[in-house]
């Protein structure tokens, strides 16, 4: 039952199943504590503290994220979130499509549509995530090779798509680096196995979905044809 308020875009899926141990839900009018309780979304009717729920409408939105912000709902450690600074923005339940770490910044996007969240963030799509990362020091083309071939780090592989140089500094230089694929802290992983302390990491698009010029901690909602460009279903 958890599965299908998460499906109809009401909560997040560990938010159901908490209201549901508490109580607060019902199934075709019985107080249903189980979240594994199989439920067909078009056949039950379902109610949150007395009141029927239906699907909600499917909202898509893209933030950029500045840095030291939380991507989740609730931080045990009280540290704000993407919640904290979305606060006022009168949006519905949003959950974030993928992640990006506290001290990562950048395109951010968050739905209510799960299918379409999952079809972005599963590894079998292979889709690009573009970043610009500014790294102490000054990385020559072996670095850049070696950031193609890949390296192993506590047993996992880790490499990028793509990787050039953007611009050098006397001290730092910035860099693209495209993955298909995301591992924990990939980039930062990747770049301390080569001696590069990352400075900066900004996430600058998502498949062909471009950060473009949102300012800072602002947000919007995507357009229809960016929706239907990033839906892996079709």
């Amino acid at each position: 039952m958890a599965r299908v308020l998460s499906k109809m875009g009401v909560c997040s899926r560990s938010q159901a199943e908490q209201w549901i141990r508490d109580g607060r839900v019902s199934l075709d009018g019985r107080v249903e504590r189980d979240p594994q309780f199989p439920t067909v979304i078009d056949r039950s009717v379902i109610a949150v503290d007395g009141v029927d729920v239906k699907a909600a409408a499917h909202v898509y939105v893209m933030f950029n994220k500045p840095r030291g912000l939380v991507v989740s709902a609730i931080d045990e450690r009280g540290r704000d979130t993407v919640y904290t600074a979305l606060a006022a923005a009168g949006l519905p339940w949003l959950g974030p499509v993928g992640r990006l770490d506290k001290a990562s910044e950048g395109l951010l996007l968050l739905s209510n549509d799960t299918t379409w969240a999952s079809g972005i963030t599963d590894p079998v799509t292979h889709l690009d995530k573009t970043y610009h990362v500014q790294v102490a020091g000054q990385p020559d083309d072996s670095v850049l090779v070696k950031m193609l071939s890949g390296v192993n780090e506590s047993g996992d592989l880790l490499k990028a798509k793509h990787a050039v140089l953007l611009r050098v500094g006397e001290k730092n230089a910035w860099l693209e680096v495209v993955l298909d694929e995301g591992r924990n802290r990939h980039i930062r992983r990747l770049l301390s196995v080569l001696g590069f302390d990352v400075l900066r990491l900004i996430r600058v698009a998502i498949g062909p979905l471009a950060l473009g010029d949102l300012a800072k901690s602002q947000w919007r909602q995507l357009t229809a044809q960016e929706v239907r460009e990033l839906d892996t279903r079709l």
